[in-house]
């Protein structure tokens, strides 16, 4: 067995595992069905009281005329940026070089929407108002994410956002909101979603990440934005007969979680703290901005891994299941926090990261 296979099992054996909010498993959904009655009526073909409400409901919270459940973000977000490439008359988008429309979709955009992605400045760091300035004309559509997941979940300051949006506006390039996470970056910026929502011109936001439903995503905007997302939405046979059974657990782990955020944030920078007293270990940030982060080990992947292992055996406490090299000497691996991690005992949790820190001293 590999060190890979045998780090998933040992993971898989612990009794406390940090990350998320439990597994992915069915229970997830026969809890939030059991809060509605049997008579729910079913959504069809994207109409209907459960979808309809919903959706009316994330609007207001995001501040737009109007949102659309989708059945999941890729869909969404290609169908925003194609929206604003025809009405803006260019097939020309910007975003960064690690967006996930650039490096998770089999380049679904071009093949797709003939689109032509200009990837804006550095893939180590977030786009800039300079680089927004810099990249030219014929951009019908700007697209930032927050927070930058692929370099550790790193946010842009406020500031920094409101000069950008005001210079696209200026400009009138369209600016699109890849906020998966948005509901977990809030805390940092002590805005509400609406506040933060009223600088882009369409937002999309993920329903099972942070939220932790079975899968979805809103795409919300004007009306005249969302009308023409459904259209494209039925192009991409994403109108499916009924998406209710995505749709209530949505709402229910919503209405549970969208007031933890804080929560899990102060939790985040908590366990960040704890990773950067070890010996070889490192996060990224190195202070959170969200209830997501990177920790980097100065040391590959092969060494790493039977460490990792006997601490679960030893502890039965669970880090990760996987790491992912980033050279010939580190890897590094990336954690979201949610409900299990206040399920842990601290008191054990800290003894637990005194014997990882003891052990890569050793190495």
């Amino acid at each position: 067995m590999n060190e890979e296979n045998a780090l998933m099992e040992a993971f898989g054996r612990t009794q406390v595992q940090l990350a998320g909010h439990g597994g992915r498993d069915a229970a997830v959904l026969k809890k939030a069905l059991a809060s509605v009655e049997d008579s729910l009526a079913a959504d069809m073909y994207g109409t209907g009281t459960v979808i309809e409400e919903f959706q009316a409901e994330m609007a207001e919270a995001l501040g737009k005329e109007c949102s659309v459940f989708f059945p999941s973000g890729t869909m969404a977000q290609q169908i925003a940026l194609r929206i604003w490439s025809d009405r803006e008359g260019s097939k020309r988008v910007a975003y960064h070089p690690l967006c996930h429309l650039e490096i998770h979709e089999q380049d679904g955009l071009k093949e797709l929407h003939h689109l032509e992605p200009l990837l804006l400045g550095s893939a180590d760091r977030l786009i800039t108002l300079e680089d927004v300035k810099g990249m030219g004309p014929g951009v019908a559509c700007l697209l930032l994410e927050l927070p930058q997941r692929e370099i550790g979940g790193q946010l842009p300051e406020y500031a920094e956002l409101e000069a950008i949006s005001g210079y696209c506006r200026e400009q009138g390039i369209r600016l699109h909101l890849d906020g998966a996470r948005l509901f977990e970056v809030l805390p940092y910026y002590g805005k509400t979603a609406a506040e933060v929502c009223a600088l882009f011109d369409s937002v999309y936001v993920s329903l099972y990440k942070g939220i932790g439903g079975i899968a979805g995503a809103i795409l919300a905007g004007s009306r005249e934005f969302t009308e023409t997302s459904k259209i494209w939405k039925r192009r991409h046979g994403g109108d499916l007969i009924s998406l209710y059974p995505y749709i209530v657990p949505a709402r229910y782990y919503y209405r549970q979680r969208i007031g933890r955020m804080s929560k899990y944030y102060e939790q985040a920078k908590e366990l960040a703290a704890l990773f950067n007293s070890c010996h070889k270990v490192s996060t990224l940030p190195e202070v959170p901005v969200s209830n997501m982060f990177h920790i980097h080990f100065a040391l590959p992947l092969e060494q790493l891994a039977p460490v990792l292992i006997g601490i679960y055996n030893e502890t039965g406490i669970g880090l990760t299941p996987r790491l992912k090299p980033t050279g010939g000497a580190s890897c590094y691996y990336e954690i979201n926090i949610g409900d299990h991690y206040g399920e842990a005992d601290q008191t054990a949790l800290r003894s637990m990261f005194r014997l990882l820190d003891e052990r890569l001293k050793q190495l």
